[in-house]
């Protein structure tokens, strides 16, 4: 018995050591959120800024520790000289104790992106330095590639973007949060138009709307928790306005891009945890850290 509980766990650990810290949130202790996210609710989420824009334009999320994914559509006139990112930072006009900073040394856009279609909106940034993880600072976990992630799926989404269509978010800027669920995609597809949500593309929203996300959270990370950890399933990508009734935020799907990520990291890769419902914590490796057992 003890044999195959370790043959387990090492299928879920054989991709990375850094589930040994990915998608773990010390400080975040909620079940149902509100709007202001405390410090070091989502120690991942991370913000870009660019002269190009004034200062934040685009979301991201730290998935180790020189590594950010984020959104192919961020970057189209953006050189990686121009870009900063912070990380540990909860507001954008106020005081961050806990943050720190990096310029950025090299961008990978997908190479099959496609801004017609939203298509293979996801794009790697390697930070000019690596940083050392804390409470307030750490890298997600990432949804693999056999992930099944049903309608339904609580699914949390952050960022600073706008609080509804044209309407920025009121200083001091504080980290938004809220909980939306997933919107399979034939639904999505009934909603928004046949074909325009690809295989490569996950939805969520409520039917009624009034929450989602808007401009200047693309970028940034969905993600759902599975026992303690939380594993990011889609990049904010793009949609029809922000959190109309029957009008699902459509998101990259990130399962559909363990390859992708691992062959342009190369080394040091991410976590990747195979997210299945139901969300049980009564027995399965998938609910175990490497920690455990290293």
């Amino acid at each position: 018995m003890k044999m195959k509980l370790n043959i387990e766990v090492l299928t879920i650990c054989e991709q990375s050591l850094f589930l040994i810290v990915c998608g773990q949130a010390p400080l975040n202790t909620r079940i149902v959120g509100g709007v202001n996210t405390p410090d070091g609710s989502w120690p991942w989420q991370v913000s870009m800024h660019s002269p190009l824009y004034g200062g934040h334009f685009c979301g991201g999320s730290l998935i180790n520790n020189e590594w950010v994914l984020t959104a192919a559509h961020c970057l189209p006139d953006v050189s990686a000289s121009s870009l900063h990112v912070y990380l540990g930072r909860r507001t954008q006009q106020g005081v961050n104790t806990n943050e720190i900073s990096r310029n950025v040394r090299t961008i990978i856009v997908h190479s099959s992106y496609n801004s017609n279609t939203n298509n293979n909106d996801i794009a790697l940034l390697r930070l000019s330095s690596t940083v050392t993880f804390n409470n307030y600072i750490r890298p997600v976990c990432l949804a693999a590639q056999n992930s099944v992630f049903p309608s339904g799926t609580s699914s949390w989404i952050t960022g600073w973007g706008d609080v509804q269509s044209g309407v920025s978010l009121p200083s001091p800027g504080i980290l938004q949060e809220t909980m939306v669920p997933v919107v399979n995609n034939v639904q999505c597809n009934t909603l928004l138009g046949s074909g325009s949500v690809t295989s490569n593309m996950m939805c969520a929203g409520l039917t009624q709307g009034g929450k989602d996300t808007c401009q200047g959270d693309s970028g940034g990370p969905m993600v759902s928790q599975q026992c303690s950890v939380w594993v990011q399933s889609g990049i904010t990508s793009w949609g029809y306005g922000c959190a109309h009734p029957n009008s699902p935020g459509v998101y990259t799907s990130v399962s559909r891009y363990q390859n992708w990520i691992t062959n342009n990291i190369g080394q040091n890769l991410p976590g990747f945890v195979t997210f299945s419902p139901p969300n049980s914590c009564s027995s399965g490796c998938k609910c175990l850290l490497c920690s455990t057992f290293v």
